[in-house]
């Protein structure tokens, strides 16, 4: 579990992936174990056994270290099972609802077993003064608009994908070494 996030809110939504994927009944069964890695330090995934791959999105796009980690080890992340996230929108309903332009590029990369699009947060207590600036001129709404169960429910879905391949196909899936 790797993701890019630059005021913790797309961290925030890794942690519980990787807490779900490991405490819930189908990856405790499967005794899966994951940690979410900032894709900012750098982590290998040549050692896991799958992966999940996200980013926060400005502008329409991942953020550079969660992009170029997933084409640094495009060969390792071709032989496992991968899913990538997108968090972001923001509002009731949030927008934009669209895939970032990264995913698509992505998927055509990387033998992707599914994408979600996940809502952020935005608090402009967190923010930069320029993008208080931005915020305040497009008057965007501000809010936790995240959805933990949606979230959750995700995760548990990863973790039955997971728990359903041959146990000794699996090492520690989505640990780091």
């Amino acid at each position: 579990m790797t993701a890019a996030s630059r005021h913790g809110s797309t961290a925030e939504i890794a942690s519980v992936l990787a807490a779900e994927i490991a405490g819930c009944p189908a990856g405790r069964d499967a005794a899966l174990s994951a940690a979410a890695v900032p894709a900012g330090a750098g982590p290998d995934p040549a050692s896991w056994d799958a992966v999940v791959l996200g980013s926060a999105v400005y502008g329409g796009r991942w953020l550079a270290p969660a992009h170029d980690l997933a084409v640094r080890h495009v060969a390792d992340l071709r032989r496992k099972p991968v899913w990538l996230f997108s968090s972001g929108p923001i509002g009731a309903p949030p927008f934009p609802p669209d895939e970032p332009y990264d995913v698509g590029t992505l998927t055509a990369l990387l033998p992707v077993h599914g994408t979600r699009v996940l809502p952020g947060r935005l608090d402009p207590a967190r923010l930069r003064f320029e993008e208080r600036a931005m915020v305040t001129a497009m008057r965007a709404p501000v809010g936790d608009f995240r959805d933990w169960e949606a979230v959750r429910a995700w995760a548990r879905e990863i973790a039955g994908v997971l728990a359903a391949e041959e146990p000794a196909a699996r090492r520690e899936p989505m640990t780091p070494a």
